[in-house]
Parts: structure tokens; C-alpha cells; sequence
């Protein structure tokens, strides 16, 4: 699994690339495709896969005795510099890319690294647009300022998006423009863009016995690979199995292939008519669902644990983190934290507790968006990291397999909700 990954992770530069890379597992294990502007023909024991967009939803019909949907969701996207359009500065010797931030990324440790253009271009073949995913074969660099030119850069670096995060691309005799280096990332005529500058490093373990793994983007795509783990290796169980992956968590999730939009609601809908179920039916079903909201949580951090809440702490190696938190910016109550806990202990898969410190303020997840658009019980869960939003983050491997074992129970089970009473099978 290790290896698997990693292979994931260092092709996964863009939300645009993870989609592709999950479409090609689905379709190989097989997975049909659905279109969202087509009939669907959905049948008990299919297996599916919709796309919106960089968002996807992928589901597994098991036995419609007990109609109702198991479902996991994580996002594709992290923080990281969005490239501009007319992009390019010119310094008094060189080239620069104008970008803007994504997401509320730790952007001091993006100086100084080496960063690849990667992302999507909309290209013109005739009268007919077209979509292509991209990574540039070159690199780019965000040069810090010396030490002997900012003497305090040790006491705290304040940094400004638009004047110190221009990475450097060409000297400037190469008389270079935009369309040259759209001619390094693809042939043909691009119309536009989105394209990002992420980290380049590659993933690597590390520790005594490399039970640590460093790489950019962990944070979600560590949920992401458990879960479609999870649900390709889950037997067949009651009901409908859902993993959902969407883009835009990072900026608020407010777009077509984010949480907060009418995707998985819609899905649901459509599986619901394509097994000929009604409206009534899709009421009762949902009121009988279950949600996990899967995000990765900070680790007590071992040089500052006086930033972790004084009586949850949790550890790397710890297991999943279920998340709480009282004003709600995650979904867990007592009883889903309950449902989780059961079903966790029933397949001997390690949890720990997670609450922010009472005097700072939360992040907030997807299950809070699904909030809006859907009435069901869930929960927020995640394993635990350090260096969240950094260019490099950290997670302890066994974790992972943690989380993924515990997915894969979530989906092997039969959930019965009804009037505050759950029967777990």
C-alpha cells in the first residue's frame, strides 16, 4: 500500500489530475461511468462513478432490502498559488509569474523549493473546446531574501502575497511570453487556464524505522486514497455505498464540483429515480443515512503541545481523530461519535479524540456544507498530521492504515437509524 500512495501522491499535483487518477482505478475494477446529462440504468450489485467537473462521486449497490446510503467524503484540492492571466513581470534581469494565493496556505515554506506548473488548459481544436490536464517538465523557484538583507526574518517573516510570492521562471534575454510557456506544458491553441504552482518534492519516509511520511498535499489526499480503498475492498453489504470526492474545500467549497453545491444531493437524487424509488422513498432512505466527513486533524505538536487542547491530545500513531466541537464547525454529536466508536471497535481499528483548544478558533469540513444541502446524521473524522497547509506536511503511516480499515468496516456494515435508536450488523 505504501508504494501504491506514493505513486498517487506524485501524480496528484492538481484536484484536475486526482480525478483522472480515481476515474482509471474505478474503470479498471469496473466501475461504469454516468453521465449527468444522460439516463442512468443503476442496478443491484453495479458499481458506478459519476463526474462533475474535478469533483466525483463513486457508489456501489448492495442489497436494496434496507435502502439507504453509507456515505464518506474528501476533497481534492490544497492550498497552494494559483498563476494569473497575463502573468508575466519583468524584473530588471528576469521573468516572473504574477500568482495569487489558494487557500490559507503556511506560503513561507513555499519559498525556496522547487514548484511545477501543473492544472488544466482549455484548448481550441475547431469549434469545439477541450479540457487537458498538464505538469510542466521545468521547475520555478521563489527566491527568499537573504538573511544580511532582512536581519528580523529569524524573529517572524511577514508575508505579502503579491510582492513575495513571484516565482522566477527565465532570465529576462530570453524575451519570453505567456506563449512560450504554454508551449511547454501543451500543444495546440490554449483559450485559458487554471493553472497552479505546487511543490515538487517528492514524498519520502523518514524515522528510525520510517514510520513517518512527508509530502505536499496530504491533507486531503490521504482521505481520498482510504477511501477509495475502502470501497473497492468493502463486500457487499446493505444499501448504497457512497465515496464522494470534491475540489474547492480549501476556498469554501461555494462552486458546481464543491460540497456546498447541489452535486451529492443531485447523486442521490438520481440513484434513488434510477432504482425507482420515489420522493417518499428518498426521505425515508436519507433519514436512515449515515455521512462521514473525512478531513485530517492536527497532532499534538512535539515541540509546542501547548497548542493542543490539555485533555485530548492526539498523537501521531494515534489512530483516526474524531472530531468535535461545540458551535458546530464539525458534524459529530453523541450518538454518530457513538456509531463511529462501535464500529470502529468491532473491527479492532484505533481512534483517538480530537477537540480544538477552547481559545481558538476552527476550522470548519465538508460536512458542514453537505449540512446545507442534506438532512443526515454524520460525523468528522481524520487522521492527524503535522504542518497542515505547509508545502510539506507530515502523517505516521499507520495511520493510514488505520484509516483505511476503518472505512472499508463502515462500508462492510449495515446501519439501522431510526428514532434515536441504531442497530449496527
Amino acid at each position: 500500500m505504501n508504494e501504491s500512495f506514493i505513486e498517487f501522491l506524485k501524480n496528484s499535483p492538481t484536484p484536475y489530475h486526482v480525478c483522472e487518477n480515481i476515474q482509471s482505478v474505478l474503470e479498471e475494477c469496473g466501475f461504469v461511468k454516468l453521465s449527468e446529462g444522460e439516463d442512468w440504468n443503476v442496478n443491484e450489485g453495479g458499481k458506478y462513478f459519476v463526474v462533475r467537473g474535478s469533483g466525483l462521486v463513486a457508489f456501489t449497490v448492495g442489497s436494496l432490502d434496507d435502502f439507504s446510503f453509507k456515505i464518506a467524503a474528501a476533497h481534492t484540492d490544497s492550498c497552494t498559488l494559483k498563476i494569473k492571466e497575463n502573468p508575466l513581470v519583468k524584473s530588471e534581469y528576469c521573468a516572473l509569474l504574477n500568482v495569487e494565493t489558494y487557500g490559507g496556505g503556511a506560503w513561507h515554506t513555499f519559498l525556496d523549493r522547487p514548484l511545477q506548473i501543473a492544472g488544466r488548459v482549455i484548448k481550441r481544436q475547431g469549434s469545439v473546446l477541450k479540457e487537458e490536464t498538464v505538469t510542466s517538465s521545468f521547475l520555478v523557484q521563489i527566491p527568499s531574501l537573504a538573511i544580511h538583507q532582512n536581519r528580523t526574518v529569524n524573529d517572524g517573516l511577514a508575508i505579502n502575497a503579491q510582492t513575495d510570492l513571484k516565482p522566477m521562471i527565465s532570465l529576462n534575454e530570453n524575451g519570453i511570453v505567456m506563449e512560450d510557456v504554454l508551449k511547454k506544458l501543451t500543444d495546440g491553441s490554449v483559450v485559458s487556464y487554471d493553472l497552479f504552482l505546487v511543490n515538487a518534492d517528492l514524498p519520502h519516509s523518514f524515522g528510525l524505522h520510517n514510520e513517518f511520511l512527508s509530502s505536499p498535499r496530504l491533507d486531503d489526499l490521504a482521505s481520498v486514497y482510504a477511501g477509495i480503498q475502502a470501497l473497492l475492498a468493502a463486500p457487499e453489504s446493505g444499501g448504497i455505498n457512497v465515496f464522494a470526492a470534491f475540489n474547492s474545500e480549501e476556498i469554501g467549497s461555494v462552486t458546481p464540483d464543491g460540497a456546498d453545491g447541489d452535486f451529492l444531493e443531485n447523486t442521490l437524487r438520481r440513484i434513488t429515480y434510477a432504482l425507482r424509488f420515489d420522493d417518499n422513498e428518498y426521505y425515508k432512505a436519507l433519514s436512515s443515512s449515515f455521512l462521514l466527513s473525512v478531513d485530517n486533524a492536527h497532532a499534538t505538536h512535539p515541540n509546542h503541545p501547548e497548542k493542543t487542547d490539555p485533555t485530548n491530545r492526539p498523537t501521531l500513531g494515534g489512530g483516526i481523530a474524531v472530531k468535535s466541537h461545540a458551535s458546530g464547525a464539525y458534524i459529530t454529536d453523541a450518538l454518530s461519535s457513538a456509531i463511529v466508536k462501535t464500529l470502529f471497535d468491532n473491527a479492532e481499528v484505533k481512534y483517538q479524540a480530537f477537540f480544538n483548544r477552547s481559545d481558538v478558533r476552527s476550522g470548519s469540513t465538508l460536512g458542514v456544507s453537505f449540512r446545507r444541502h442534506l438532512s443526515l446524521s454524520g460525523a468528522d473524522i481524520g487522521i492527524t498530521q503535522l504542518s497542515m497547509h505547509s508545502a510539506n506536511e507530515t502523517i505516521a503511516w499507520s495511520d493510514l492504515d488505520e484509516l483505511t480499515k476503518g472505512l472499508t468496516a463502515y462500508y462492510a456494515s449495515t446501519l439501522h437509524i431510526a428514532n434515536g435508536s441504531v442497530t449496527i450488523e
